[in-house]
């Protein structure tokens, strides 16, 4: 009489595939979320092509000008508003200069004034906001007061009335952007603030006598970084189509230093026989808009959780 035994081994699974959902669960959780949110953007194409439309604008405004043969100043009234053509891939202006020149030199100004604006505004907002999510009372509401005011009125409106009153200048139309994005930035951060200073890590640091600047610097303020970072690079868009705005209208970049506005404003008078003084200028705003707004929109989705996951 033999004994036969029956042996269950249906919850075994080859080696391979044993572990392999274990490993990718634990792989995602020993990845930070700093991490998590630069894979999730490696992953969005579009995201991938905004980053290089800004990354050339920057090689272009840093160093574009030594590619090409012709100053941005200098006139020649032989070549006056011609065509596109080898000599000059863009054309000519009405006082000979070359315009794929000017729209290199226009592009270093509006970067210039798009980043310092921004990083201005960052300058001010961030402490601002800190202030006024972490100790509210009567700091909090004259900070957010403040903002209200700032919010009262149109960006593109507010950034005339500055600009008029500061003077036309471009140190002055970036100070007048920073202003206005700063308002933003300090409603971002409060309500950050407000929903991370309650959670344990703050109550444990407070327990061991830390101060509130330490708290601030230390535990808060990485917490609070993300959405500031995805609102930058909208900022950045629109400053430079607030840059272009004012440029056009006279209250911006001054001639003789080119702006892809101040471009557009002096090529009005030559559109039905010279329409690429306009054209140019028109597709380099929109490439420079459309190039931080994919980008801005891949890492608010990388640093969503939700929109991650998915």
């Amino acid at each position: 009489m033999h004994d036969t035994r029956t042996i269950s081994r249906t919850d075994e699974r080859p080696p391979d595939a044993a572990g392999s959902d274990d490993a990718v669960a634990e792989t995602d959780q020993v990845l930070s979320p700093t991490r998590l949110a630069w894979k999730s953007f490696r992953r969005s194409k579009l995201g991938l092509v905004g980053s290089l439309m800004v990354l050339l604008l920057i090689v272009i405004a840093i160093g574009g000008e030594q590619f090409s043969p012709y100053d941005a100043y200098s006139m020649d009234s032989s070549v006056s508003l011609e065509p596109p053509s080898l000599a000059h891939p863009a054309g000519t202006d009405r006082f000979g200069r070359d315009q794929l020149t000017r729209l290199m030199e226009g592009t270093r100004i509006s970067m210039l004034v798009s980043f310092v604006a921004v990083v201005l505004s960052l300058v001010i907002g961030i402490p601002l906001g800190l202030i006024a999510g972490y100790y509210g009372g009567l700091a909090g509401t004259v900070i957010m007061r403040g903002v209200d005011v700032v919010f009262a009125f149109p960006t593109i409106l507010l950034a005339l009335m500055l600009v008029a009153t500061l003077g036309a200048s471009l140190p002055n139309l970036i100070l007048a952007i920073a202003v206005i994005f700063q308002a933003n930035v300090v409603r971002i951060v409060r309500a950050s603030v407000m929903s991370v200073k309650e959670r344990e890590f703050v109550e444990a640091a407070r327990a061991v006598g830390a101060r509130d600047s330490v708290i601030m610097a230390q535990f808060i303020l990485p917490n609070v970084l993300s959405p500031v970072i995805v609102q930058a690079t909208f900022h950045l868009s629109l400053a430079i189509f607030i840059e272009a705005a004012l440029s056009f209208l006279g209250l911006g970049t001054q001639p003789p230093t080119p702006s892809w506005g101040l471009m557009l404003n002096e090529s009005r008078t030559f559109m039905e026989f010279a329409p690429w003084l306009t054209i140019f200028p028109g597709l380099a705003i929109i490439f420079a808009v459309l190039g931080f707004n994919l980008m801005g929109d891949a890492l608010r989705d990388a640093f969503d959780p939700r929109l991650s996951q998915r």
